[in-house]
């Protein structure tokens, strides 16, 4: 089974022939007339271009998903460079900032990083480190991903991670939320009402929470209603929408400065939010655009295997 679009960021030539097809260019927005979400084609480290996008308004959940500069599918390309460590600060300082610049009083903050253990697991200590330097930002969870192909190499266990970094801006509140995951360990024995149990008991209960390992979200592939091909790092859906219904309220303001596949768009259109966001690349803007179009056309959450851009011949 084959993808009918390649990833874009290793194949320029065919980015370039998408770009007719965009409905906007870098500084252009584009309003929802139904629902009221913005997509834009801006740059996440411009502060002029943050405050185009949000128009004075404030969000209450922040969902970012940035580069992780690193090699992605053993590629690193100009959409997804390795930029020196300081570089990379410096990108991430800026586009932090200007996120905080446009946070609600209460507020949850979220961001997708990944560690690579053959560069000194960078970037993602130095960029908990980075975030010491904002107090008003406040750790609340580090969150790990189960990896699809989460089973080891032939010398190692795993040579990247996937995390997702839960901190929040003043008091926001925070809504349980339960998962049909059973649990996975034996083992924590007790007494109830006189009878020996052992915590696999527990997974009969309609009321477990899916604790900070989540095992119970599968990382998107090909075979997934849901893939969006041509994206590289895309984000599955059921872990976006977790952190929707547990960190916002239906009719709250979400941001996510990168938007790539517009999961988190598609995610707040399912759940009663508003969702503001935004992606320097304007061929991505359009599939974020183009996903929710296609959601609200079908009922799909993706295309899986098909291109975003039926219209063009890929002929890759």
């Amino acid at each position: 089974m084959r993808e009918e679009l390649p990833r874009l960021d290793t194949h320029p030539e065919l980015r370039q022939r998408l770009l007719p097809y965009c409905r906007l260019q870098p500084g252009r927005v584009w309003q929802d007339p139904i629902a009221g979400h913005r997509v834009g084609v801006l740059d996440a480290t411009e502060a002029t271009a943050v405050h185009t996008l949000m128009q004075g308004a404030k969000a209450t959940l922040l969902i970012n998903d940035p580069p992780y500069n690193m090699r992605v599918g053993q590629a690193a390309t100009p959409q997804l460079p390795q930029l020196a460590l300081d570089e990379y600060l410096t990108f991430s300082r800026r586009w932090v900032e200007n996120a905080l610049a446009v946070i609600a009083t209460d507020a949850h903050f979220y961001v997708w990083l990944g560690a690579d253990v053959r560069n000194q697991f960078q970037p993602l200590p130095d960029f908990m480190l980075l975030l010491r330097q904002y107090p008003a930002l406040q750790p609340r969870n580090f969150i790990t991903l189960r990896n699809q192909r989460g089973y080891g190499t032939p010398h190692n266990w795993m040579w990247l991670r996937q995390e997702l970094l839960h901190y929040i801006h003043g008091h926001p509140p925070f809504q349980v939320v339960y998962t049909d995951i059973p649990k996975i360990l034996r083992g924590y024995y007790k007494q109830v009402n006189g009878q020996r149990r052992e915590n696999l008991a527990r997974s009969k209960s309609a009321t477990l929470r899916p604790g900070n390992v989540w095992v119970d979200v599968q990382q998107v592939f090909y075979r997934m209603k849901e893939n969006v091909p041509g994206c590289y790092a895309q984000k599955p859906l059921a872990a976006i929408e977790r952190l929707v219904h547990s960190s916002s309220r239906p009719g709250d303001l979400l941001l996510d400065l990168f938007a790539h596949a517009g999961t988190t768009l598609l995610a707040g259109e399912r759940l009663g939010r508003r969702v503001y966001t935004c992606d320097n690349d304007p061929v991505f803007a359009e599939i974020a655009i183009r996903r929710l179009e296609h959601y609200r056309a079908t009922g799909e959450t993706g295309w899986q295997t098909r291109t975003p851009f039926p219209e063009v011949d890929v002929g890759v």
